[in-house]
């Protein structure tokens, strides 16, 4: 069909409020808003000020009144447990009473703080939407996150109290988090009242005489006695949570989400963005400790009457490269949202495809990538395969929801390879040299945003007003700044290249690795890649390329370093004084799926660096460090 993007984009632009009020129709509140959007208050102003609302009232609630209570809302898939299980609206809406009323007697109200510390298990979500339902404000921090790391959120936070687990599954190992959790604590000036904890089957733990409680036994409890507690109205403008994203200075940044903005913006999102219908079966491949786990697994889905997976497991080795697949075909998923990562490491392992033709996928329609730019290749690798829409987009913690898409729902665009898309009603995104002047189509620069910015995005960071307008406001006066580079083309399609921190400046000239990245990733035997820049004394940088070659690869690993080489040169030309590949055997990444780019540079460049704390696997970086030193880097 006819793309309706261009009309709609341009009503949004024509009148901002009457496009969000029409969105904030879809959404049930308590009390209605004064105003669409009030310009004086708050940092850059708020939305929909003087509205009342509960999220987990709009998420489980009124799905249970209105015909939904034995749809499946929720389904947990442990790949690595081997087990399923799974939870109608009407189940999830017990489970989530049954908690928020254990909460509640420990004297978890409104405005109070609490920390999730949980692997990728259904409680997860429970404790989400039970904070939501008393109004408790809930700060998500990845499992198995080191101790010294959950210490400084629990200090800014300063939580009433931790929801955690015994343990997390990973692949081959069972990491205990509870030895973490305790020793955050004893490290934390603030001490949390309560500890509530699920004891899993792989591994229990010792509990804290006073301070910890068990989960399941006092959620039966509950149960038993038939608990009841109503969703508490807050202001839109309240906070529904608090996610904390790495800061510059080494100082985490909490990142402020509020009720109502949030809800309208990703109830809008579901249909119009990604295509989906309510009763669907969506799977957003990600964690609770990211914001797409917060967006795209718990709230969107669930706002939205969907079917939402939660999936704890990889994309390989759990058992194989046909986990995604499987997964689709025995749930019945319409559409995928994942990381190009997690593909470009199923390509790594089967870059034929072989697992694919093994499952039935005829409900699939289509796989949407965001989180790392998503390289053509890896795109046509899964286009070819899937035979379905392979949608790349973008947006960051701070927006809650994409900032530039393919919107299905509005009818797709013609696909731009290496573009992830147009930008979305809310943004109008502007392209600015260091200077703060906007530049021509076509050419790099910093990727701004016009204030205001729309619901859904950050009014502010966590009792940091003053941080919040340094780190995105103060440099370009009137924009947020996004801290990526890239360009704008003259059909309006986002070219996002790098971090603006990964432009490398080559004898003068300003050169995106994002670009050679791409180039190489093209090479038949490169799975995944990285290119980094390096200290150069002549030219100031000089870029590095790191590729993981696909799986079964038994050429001479000196002829493949030299073709890929004089692919980028070939391609991008001299001016990138691109020389050295060196073959690794993983790429870091977060448990997120980005690549630490930073930490590799760190050590090329013979820098003080320290352990990143959300890396999947520490081992990675010695792998990486010999690997260079044997090419005489970083010694």
């Amino acid at each position: 069909m006819a793309s309706r993007y261009h009309q709609v984009y341009a009503g949004w632009k024509r009148d901002s409020d009457a496009f969000w009020a029409e969105a904030a129709g879809d959404i049930d509140w308590f009390t209605p808003f004064d105003k669409v959007f009030d310009a004086d208050a708050g940092v850059y102003g708020r939305w929909f000020p003087g509205a009342t609302c509960n999220t987990c009232y709009n998420a489980v609630d009124r799905h249970v009144a209105s015909g939904r209570a034995d749809q499946l809302a929720l389904i947990h898939d442990s790949a690595i447990a081997g087990t399923v299980r799974t939870f109608t609206y009407a189940e999830l809406k017990r489970e989530v009473v049954a908690l928020a009323s254990v909460m509640k007697n420990q004297g978890i109200g409104k405005g109070d703080r609490v920390i999730i510390y949980m692997p990728m298990i259904a409680e997860a979500t429970f404790a989400m939407l039970a904070c939501a339902r008393l109004g408790a404000i809930h700060s998500v921090v990845f499992g198995g996150f080191a101790a010294r790391e959950l210490a400084t959120r629990i200090e800014d936070a300063q939580p009433k109290a931790v929801i955690s687990a015994s343990c997390g599954l990973e692949p081959n190992r069972t990491i205990a988090y509870k030895p973490l959790l305790d020793e955050a604590i004893e490290l934390a000036r603030h001490k949390p009242e309560r500890c509530i904890v699920v004891q899993r089957e792989q591994l229990a733990c010792d509990m804290t005489e006073g301070r910890d409680i068990d989960y399941a036994d006092a959620v039966a409890r509950e149960k038993a006695a038939g608990a009841n507690v109503d969703c508490v109205p807050v202001a839109s403008t309240d906070p529904l949570y608090v996610l904390y994203t790495s800061g510059t200075t080494g100082q985490p940044k909490g990142v402020i989400r509020d009720n109502g903005g949030h809800m309208v913006r990703l109830k809008w999102s579901m249909y119009n963005e990604f295509g989906i219908e309510p009763g669907e079966v969506f799977w957003a491949a990600s964690d609770v400790g990211w914001v797409v786990g917060h967006s795209y697994i718990v709230y969107a889905p669930l706002l939205h009457g969907c079917t939402t997976v939660m999936f704890e497991g990889k994309p390989v080795g759990t058992p194989d490269a046909g986990t995604f697949w499987r997964v689709i075909e025995q749930h019945g998923v319409v559409a995928l949202f994942t990381a190009p990562t997690a593909f470009r490491a199923i390509k790594g392992q089967d870059p034929k495809g072989e697992f694919v033709p093994k499952y039935d996928l005829s409900k699939f329609r289509t796989l949407f990538l965001a989180g790392e730019r998503a390289d053509p290749e890896t795109i046509k690798w899964a286009e070819q395969r899937l035979g379905v829409p392979v949608i790349d987009h973008w947006w960051q913690t701070e927006t809650g929801a994409p900032i530039t898409h393919n919107p299905v729902g509005l009818g797709l665009l013609p696909l731009k390879y290496g573009s992830p898309g147009v930008p979305m009603p809310g943004y109008d995104i502007r392209i600015l040299n260091d200077a703060g002047h906007e530049v021509p189509n076509g050419t790099l620069g910093n990727v701004v945003l016009k204030l205001p910015l729309p619901p859904a995005c950050l009014p502010t960071l966590w009792n940091a007003d003053k941080r919040f307008h340094q780190a995105y406001l103060d440099e370009f006066p009137g924009y947020y700044k996004t801290a990526d580079a890239g360009i704008l083309d003259d059909d309006g399609y986002l070219f996002v290249m790098a971090r603006t921190d990964d432009i490398i400046n080559v004898a003068g000239h300003r050169l995106s690795t994002g670009a050679m990245e791409e180039v190489l990733a093209e090479h038949p035997d490169v799975a995944e890649c990285a290119v980094i820049g390096i200290a150069d004394a002549m030219k100031g940088q000089t870029p590095l390329g790191l590729v993981v070659l696909n799986a079964g690869v038994t050429r001479d690993l000196a002829a493949i370093e030299k073709e890929a080489i004089a692919l980028v040169r070939d391609r991008i030309g001299p001016v990138a004084a691109f020389k050295t590949v060196v073959t690794i055997k993983r790429l870091p990444k977060t448990r997120s799926g980005k690549v630490l780019r930073g930490t590799m540079q760190k050590i090329a460049d013979k820098e003080e660096w320290k352990m990143p704390a959300t890396i999947d696997d520490p081992a990675i970086l010695d792998e990486i460090t010999e690997a260079l030193k044997a090419r005489g880097i970083g010694v």
